[in-house]
């Protein structure tokens, strides 16, 4: 078995004190440029690594944020953590990475275990309000915040754009512009945020006294296709809506799919409305009227709240609601007649 180099034996040979040859390996603190360079080169000359594992048993700063990502791969969650990791480089973090659609289901909870030992802290984006790790995380006490979480409630700080709110300023847009029969295609119920987004839509529907139609109420995932699937359903019935409002771009996306195929025009005879603002959302055609999530703002935010946390300040649990910008484009207009 190969014998692993210390510390110690860096500094030794470096000719500095264990503390100054830490600090000038992790980069932390000030040491001057020649002794860092001493430092650096001697480790070099042993092969050594700092272990990080033992450094946070010692209870040191790994200068780790682990970033728990469920549902990897969507426009948003690219943008949350491009966000994320530019924040936490400003503060001098480094993040690892680690998705699942539960983060404590049998063949991953060691795994994140392992990360939540050995990271300062946790940004968990989007998680699955079954995921059971929540209620571990807050009984624990663990660095960690939550983004874009209202599933349930839990005792962890969560950072998440005004859903409810958002989407109930979509809907009186589209009732401003003389719109009754306007249908909502929801996503899945893991994060609770389509959940939120119906709650809006119903609560601009009832203030303006029009009826919450079941059958213009729509599942989907999130995904394309579902928004696809769900609007040809929509353009099946009797009387089909004049308004559709998607919980997310992408299944808006799919609605404008349906739309021309059946040969419905957007917007002379449907609206659509989706909900993130994602990049293509302004390359579609028609440009697609939607909500314009603050991610980059949410992100730095989760960065921001994690870090205080980290250096000292209290966990309280604690909701931070940043508003959505409604932006207009071309995929909206007065209702037909």
């Amino acid at each position: 078995m190969t014998k692993r180099n210390t510390i110690t034996e860096v500094a030794k040979i470096a000719g500095v004190s264990v503390i100054t040859a830490s600090r000038a390996i992790r980069g932390v603190g000030y040491v001057a440029q020649a002794t860092r360079d001493r430092v650096l080169q001697a480790a070099a000359q042993l092969n050594y690594t700092p272990d990080l594992l033992a450094q946070r048993m010692r209870g040191s700063s790994s200068m780790l944020i682990g970033v728990f990502i469920h549902g990897f791969g969507s426009s948003v969650v690219h943008e949350l953590i491009t966000s994320i990791n530019r924040s936490a480089r400003k503060l001098g973090y480094d993040l690892l990475a680690f998705n699942a659609e539960h983060f404590d289901a049998p063949g991953r909870a060691s795994t994140s275990e392992m990360l939540r030992k050995l990271c300062d802290g946790l940004v968990l984006v989007l998680p699955n309000g079954s995921d059971t790790i929540l209620d571990k995380l807050a009984r624990a006490k663990s660095p960690c915040v939550l983004v874009n979480f209202s599933a349930r409630e839990v005792d962890l700080p969560v950072i998440i754009g005004a859903n409810r709110a958002g989407a109930r300023i979509a809907i009186e847009h589209l009732i401003g512009l003389g719109h009754t029969r306007i249908a909502f295609i929801g996503g899945t119920p893991h994060t609770g945020q389509s959940a939120d987004r119906q709650r809006g839509y119903e609560d601009a529907l009832r203030a303006a006294g029009i009826p919450v139609d079941p059958a213009w109420l729509k599942e989907g995932d999130f995904m394309h296709p579902s928004g696809y699937r769900a609007a040809r359903e929509l353009f099946a019935l009797p009387q089909r809506p004049t308004a559709i409002f998607a919980a997310n771009d992408d299944m808006a996306f799919g609605v404008l799919d349906a739309a021309g195929e059946h040969g419905i025009a957007v917007p002379a005879d449907l609206s659509v409305i989706g909900f993130d603002d994602v990049e293509a959302a302004n390359y579609v055609f028609p440009r697609l009227t939607t909500l314009r999530q603050p991610l980059e703002e949410i992100g730095s935010r989760a960065v921001k709240e994690l870090v205080a946390i980290i250096d000292g300040g209290p966990a309280l649990p604690a909701r931070v609601e940043l508003p959505a910008q409604f932006i207009v484009r071309d995929s909206t207009a007065a209702a037909p007649r």
